[in-house]
C-alpha cells in the first residue's frame, strides 16, 4: 500500500506533526507511518530528560504536543484544585512528569502508537511519483511525501581530549550511555549549559563528590533564545533576509548557548556556596590516566583536577543531522544546501516537492527556535497550511 506520509523520527517533532496531519489535515491514519528505532515514541526525549534529572521544562506550558496550545493547562486540572507544584515560576513551566503524561494522552488520542514502525530509516530516494524509504527491518515503504523530523541526538559532541574507549569517560547523551556510578565517586561533569547543570545537581543529590567544569562563568537566560524569535518581532527581519549565510549568522548570535535558567543557576550557586558541589572554570587541555582509579584533567590556567569518572554534557555536534541517510538523499536528489550543509527550503518547509523537514533541518527557515517544542508547533502549522492550500487548489483550481 502506498502511504500519503512517512515521518522519519518519533521524537517531539515527529509526534506533533503526526498529530497535526491527523487532527487538522484529516489524513487517514492508515496513510501515515512514523519511523523510529525506539521501543516507543518519544523514547529519546524521555531518556535524555531522565538522565539529566530534569524536573521542570524550560519552556511554558503552551509549548506542548497537542493541537490546542491550552491543552496541557486543561489536562493539569482547574487552577483552584490542582497541585501548585505542577507548574514552576516564571511563565508556568510544566513539571516534566506532567508534560510526559500529557504526551501520552496525545499519543493515545491519535492512536500514534499504532502508526509507529520500530526500525531505522536506512535509505531514501525520491522520484516523480513517490518517495521510497528502506528500513533496517529489511522492508521498504512507498509514500507520496516524507517528513524528515530528525534531531541532533545521535551526534553528541566529544571534546578532542576525551577518549571514546574508556568506560570511565562517557557522554550523557550517547546512545549506549550507562555511566551512572553505583557507589559514591568523585565525578567531573563537563559543560556549562542546562544539561550539565542539571546532571551535576542530580549527582550531588545522590551523594557523589561532584565537580562542574565549564569554559565560562554561569550564563543565565530563561530561554535558549529570546521569545521575540517566536513571533514577528525578530522573525520579520529574519524572513526578509534572503541570504541564507546571513540567516545562519543570525541564528548563531541569537542562541543562548551554554546557558542555564535562573532556577538552575540559583540551585548551582547554593550548592557551590555550601560546598556540596565544586566549580571549576577553565579549558581542559588534556586528560591523563596513570591508574585504573584516577583520571587527571589538565587545564591551561587552573590546577589539575583528579576524579574517578568524567561525564560529558557538552551538547551536540553542529553538523547537519541525519547522517548517511540525508547525505545520500542530498547527493542523489541534488537538494539545495547552505554552506553549513543545512537545507534551503521554502516557506512550507519543502526541500523537494515530496520532502519536508522539521527540527534542526528547518532552522534556516524557522530560525533559532526551530529545534524546540515551539519549533515543532510552527513546523506543524506550516506543513498543514501547505496541505490545506493544495487541497483548496485541487477543488477550486485557484
Amino acid at each position: 500500500m502506498k502511504l500519503d506520509w512517512v515521518i522519519v523520527g518519533g521524537g517531539i517533532h515527529g509526534v506533533h506533526i503526526a498529530a497535526r496531519l491527523l487532527g487538522q489535515a484529516k489524513v487517514e491514519p492508515e496513510k501515515i507511518r512514523i519511523i523510529d528505532p525506539g521501543d516507543r515514541l518519544l523514547q529519546t526525549w524521555r531518556s535524555r530528560t531522565k538522565t539529566t534529572g530534569m524536573r521542570y521544562l524550560r519552556s511554558p506550558a503552551v509549548h506542548q504536543l497537542d493541537l490546542d496550545p491550552w491543552s496541557l493547562n486543561r489536562f493539569a486540572g482547574h487552577p483552584k484544585v490542582r497541585d501548585p507544584n505542577l507548574f514552576a515560576y516564571p511563565f508556568g513551566r510544566p513539571q516534566l512528569n506532567l508534560f510526559n503524561d500529557h504526551c501520552d494522552q496525545v499519543i493515545e488520542i491519535y492512536n500514534l502508537q499504532t502508526l509507529h514502525i520500530q526500525a531505522r530509516a536506512t535509505a531514501c530516494s525520491v522520484s516523480c511519483d513517490c518517495v521510497k524509504v528502506s528500513l533496517s527491518n529489511n522492508t521498504d515503504l512507498s509514500a507520496e511525501n516524507i517528513v524528515l523530523a530528525i534531531g541532533m541526538s545521535e551526534q553528541p559532541e566529544w571534546p578532542r581530549w576525551a577518549p571514546k574507549n574508556d568506560e570511565r569517560i562517557q557522554h550523557i547523551f550517547a546512545k549506549d550511555f550507562d555511566g551512572w556510578p553505583r557507589e559514591r565517586q568523585s565525578i567531573a561533569v563537563i559543560g556549562g549549559g542546562i544539561s550539565a547543570g542539571q546532571t551535576a545537581l542530580r549527582l550531588k543529590d545522590e551523594g557523589h563528590d561532584v565537580h562542574l567544569v565549564s569554559r565560562h562563568a554561569l550564563r543565565e537566560h530563561q530561554f535558549d533564545s529570546d521569545p521575540g524569535w517566536l513571533g514577528p518581532r525578530f522573525m520579520k527581519g529574519f524572513i526578509q533576509e534572503s541570504d541564507v549565510e546571513r540567516r545562519r549568522e543570525l541564528i548563531k548570535a541569537a542562541r543562548n548557548k551554554g546557558s542555564v535558567p535562573p532556577d538552575v543557576k540559583e540551585a548551582l550557586r547554593s550548592a557551590i556556596c555550601r560546598d556540596e558541589l565544586k566549580w571549576h572554570e577553565g579549558e581542559v587541555e588534556k586528560l591523563e590516566s596513570n591508574s585504573s582509579d584516577v583520571i587527571q584533567l589538565v587545564f591551561a590556567t587552573a590546577p589539575m583536577l583528579q576524579v574517578q569518572r568524567v561525564l560529558l554534557a557538552t551538547g551536540f555536534a553542529a553538523r547537519r543531522p541525519g547522517g548517511k541517510l540525508v547525505d545520500k538523499l542530498v547527493e542523489e536528489a541534488s537538494l539545495p544546501c547552505a554552506t553549513c550543509g543545512y537545507p534551503i527550503v521554502d516557506q512550507s518547509l519543502r526541500w523537494h516537492p515530496r520532502v519536508y523537514v522539521s527540527g534542526p533541518l528547518a532552522e534556516l527557515e524557522l530560525g533559532p527556535s526551530s529545534r524546540n517544542i515551539s519549533g515543532a508547533r510552527r513546523a506543524g502549522e506550516r506543513l498543514v497550511e501547505a496541505i490545506l492550500m493544495e487541497q483548496r487548489h485541487e477543488i477550486t483550481g485557484f
